[in-house]
């Protein structure tokens, strides 16, 4: 049961350090260009390198994921809504699922 508190602490610790040193390390306005384009971009990125393993490995076979993906994609560059998005790609996972399996 102790090592539960320990786990608890550090997870704990971990989070706020992430959130409370940028508001330590930084008292002014950022300026730097290259700096605010980079914060702008993190959330971005950490949303597409949680997703796109998770888009592979939702269905056992590969071929369904990869072409629900390459919709999802596809349709997202022409700036379709996201219930389109999301819908079509689920339809195509399924109709290539049920066609090879």
């Amino acid at each position: 049961m102790s090592d539960y508190w320990i786990y608890l602490l550090i997870i704990v610790l971990s989070t706020y350090l992430i959130r409370a040193i940028p508001f330590v390390a930084v008292r002014n306005k950022i300026n730097n260009l290259f700096i605010k384009s980079f914060l702008y971009y993190i959330p971005y990125t950490v949303l597409s390198a949680m997703t796109f393993p998770a888009a592979l490995y939702a269905t056992d076979n590969i071929f369904a994921a990869v072409a629900g993906l390459c919709i999802a994609v596809l349709l997202a560059f022409f700036r379709h809504s996201l219930t389109t998005v999301a819908v079509a790609s689920c339809v195509t996972v399924f109709v290539f699922d049920f066609l090879i399996v």
